[in-house]
């Protein structure tokens, strides 16, 4: 994938970890990553509507994100009860946080492919992670256009 140049280095670290896995290993690698979401701010979670929504993905999903000194911060939201949801939520939080709005436009909205995650996921779950980073860059989007 010529894209793959792209995607920025701390996510690109975390597809290695992914591709040197197999398939057992990458189930553990996702629910590893469900437990390294951090919780919600409290202002963010006193103000939830400020948050937004994943309608795409079966599972509640909410996604905040603001440029911080020209890097994008986000928070996002998803219950412990699903922890696959969770895990790849988690991924694109390590792997986006604190870079810069261009940074994030440019990741290719099929990024998981070099994941290998199609051979363990349904599509309606390959659906909900495109969708999670489609939302990230609607907010890295919005950043640039604010500029």
């Amino acid at each position: 994938m010529s894209e793959y140049n792209q995607i920025p280095n701390k996510l690109k670290a975390i597809i290695e970890e992914f591709q040197t896995s197999d398939a057992h290993e990458k189930m553990d690698l996702l629910l590893y990553y469900a437990t390294q979401i951090p919780p919600l701010p409290d202002w963010l979670q006193k103000n939830k509507e400020n948050m937004q929504p994943v309608p795409e993905c079966m599972t509640p999903v909410f996604i905040y994100g603001e440029k911080q000194n020209g890097r994008m911060v986000f928070c996002i939201d998803v219950p412990s009860e699903s922890p696959t949801v969770r895990g790849f939520a988690a991924i694109l939080w390590e792997g986006l946080q604190n870079l810069s709005p261009e940074q994030i436009l440019a990741v290719p909205g099929d990024f998981y492919l070099e994941m290998g995650l199609d051979k363990i996921l349904t599509y309606q779950r390959l659906n909900g992670i495109s969708a999670i980073l489609g939302y990230m860059k609607r907010f890295a989007l919005d950043a640039v256009s604010r500029e």
